[in-house]
């Protein structure tokens, strides 16, 4: 699933996702206090938007140029509060420190052995920040040889939570029913999530 997959991916439709904010994000982040976020994988960008319409600061990265360029036509109202970055978080990582919430919703992060870009999103959480990790329940993910996509490749909020060091404490690890509808020709019902907070 490189640029080329998901650039292609973007321009098979006029729009690829629902333009609203995942619900994960709207049910977790409402009591934190606004800061300077980094949204992983931001797509067409409505998290971003959502965000930066509340205030925070944004830095939204993707891999896809077309994804890009559609947030970008989307989020006129908010210029100034998104920076809108082409990148690949799995082989270059994000500034240290530099966010009170990293925010990765079904955004694909393959396992490495030395869990390198993993960390790289994690060492992008400032002290006393958020990590909020959300992706599809493993019951609702099945293989795809065509694809070559299997859903144990791709790493899972539990996981996630055991790698965590004495530096974080885990808030919420749980699988939980969605509070939007499944994306068209999905199952997706539910969502796991993992909330941290960074503490030093």
């Amino acid at each position: 699933m490189d640029a080329q997959f998901w650039d292609d991916l973007y321009r098979s439709r006029d729009q690829l996702f629902s333009g609203a904010p995942n619900g994960v994000l709207v049910t977790e982040i409402t009591d934190l206090p606004l800061g300077q976020a980094l949204d992983v994988g931001c797509g067409e960008g409505a998290d971003a938007i959502w965000l930066a319409r509340r205030g925070w600061q944004v830095t939204a990265v993707d891999i896809s140029r077309a994804a890009l360029e559609r947030a970008v036509a989307a989020a006129t109202d908010v210029q100034g509060r998104v920076a809108w970055t082409r990148a690949d978080l799995t082989g270059t990582p994000p500034p240290a420190a530099a966010f009170d919430l990293v925010s990765v919703h079904y955004f694909p992060l393959a396992h490495q052995p030395d869990h390198t870009a993993l960390r790289g999103l994690l060492d992008a959480v400032a002290p006393g920040g958020t990590l909020l990790f959300a992706t599809h329940a493993l019951a609702d993910l099945s293989p795809d040889p065509e694809r070559d996509f299997d859903p144990g490749d791709y790493y899972q909020p539990d996981e996630i939570a055991r790698l965590l060091d004495d530096d974080w404490t885990v808030l919420i690890n749980e699988t939980r029913p969605r509070t939007a509808p499944a994306p068209a020709g999905t199952h997706h019902t539910q969502d796991t999530v993992l909330r941290a907070r960074r503490l030093r």
